[in-house]
């Protein structure tokens, strides 16, 4: 738990060298760098770095960039020629006629076996004790709601794996 805390603190030192701290934060900081020493130890090993960097330049070539775009398109041309090609709108085109009847059927049994559950239900109200607006939402809840969520599921299979598993 402590190894958390000081990470967290730490990564605040990070943002704090950045300029990229909120001044609640900064406030917060201040506060854990005048107890904790292992923090201390890490800013100042922060500063120590960025001191030795601004020491440490070098001259940049202005085609660099354009030659590293280049290069990109390159890599991602060939990348897209290696890949097989595939149909554009593989799925909309199947989710014709079969996934169709397949959520039709679906739906179609979600609804019966609803209207069969709720006659079964009602049939039981008054020996459990229960009245007509419970057995409404019980039948809807725990048997209608996931019956058609598994219908919608139907259409929201991908086709490769569609079928009977």
């Amino acid at each position: 738990m402590i190894l958390d805390h000081h990470e967290s603190f730490q990564r605040m030192i990070d943002q704090s060298l950045a300029g990229a701290i909120s001044a609640k934060k900064e406030q917060s900081l201040r506060e854990h760098l005048s107890t904790c020493a292992p923090c201390k130890e890490y800013l100042s090993a922060s500063k120590r770095v960025i001191a030795g960097l601004n020491g440490f330049s070098f001259e940049v070539n202005p085609t660099l960039n354009s030659r590293v775009l280049a290069a990109l398109r390159l890599q991602v041309q060939q990348d897209r020629a290696a890949r097989p090609r595939r149909r554009r709108f593989t799925h909309q085109h199947t989710l014709s006629l079969e996934a169709w009847a397949a959520f039709a059927v679906a739906l179609s049994m979600s609804i019966v076996g609803s209207a069969l559950v709720y006659q079964v239900a009602k049939n039981l109200m008054v020996p459990v004790h229960f009245d007509n607006a419970q057995v409404q939402a019980g039948v809807l809840v725990f048997w209608l709601l996931p019956s058609l969520c598994a219908a919608v599921c139907v259409l929201a299979t991908p086709v490769e794996k569609r079928g009977i598993a």
